[in-house]
């Protein structure tokens, strides 16, 4: 490899490394955004691949009024049955999957 090419190389990936360093990180309101499309993404995915049979009606509902108002996290849903503990578990290893906190998800109980 000739100089002048290795100095065009590295002044690229200089450009590109300064660029990358200075960019601005997107806004919390964007990742928030973000975080509440992917989340219904997942959701969707298992609502058409699992059987969501002995779930009780109240967690779904509610679990779509989470989504429906923008992942608003005032909403807190209480799993109940051993399916809704299943399907409270299977979207917190989705939402974390998309780089999520597990603390994304709505599922909290009263003590």
């Amino acid at each position: 490899m000739s100089l002048k090419k290795l100095s065009s190389t590295s002044a690229a990936a200089l450009f590109w490394f300064v660029g990358t360093a200075l960019a601005e990180p997107p806004p919390a309101s964007d990742w928030t955004t973000q975080k509440c499309v992917l989340y219904a993404e997942g959701w969707a995915w298992v609502l058409k691949t699992q059987d969501l049979s002995g779930t009780s009606s109240g967690f779904l509902t509610e679990h779509q009024r989470f989504i429906d108002e923008g992942c608003d996290h005032s909403i807190e849903i209480c799993p109940e049955t051993k399916a809704d503990f299943a399907l409270a578990d299977l979207l917190t290893v989705i939402s974390m999957n998309e780089g999520m906190a597990s603390t994304f998800v709505p599922f909290a109980c009263p003590q």
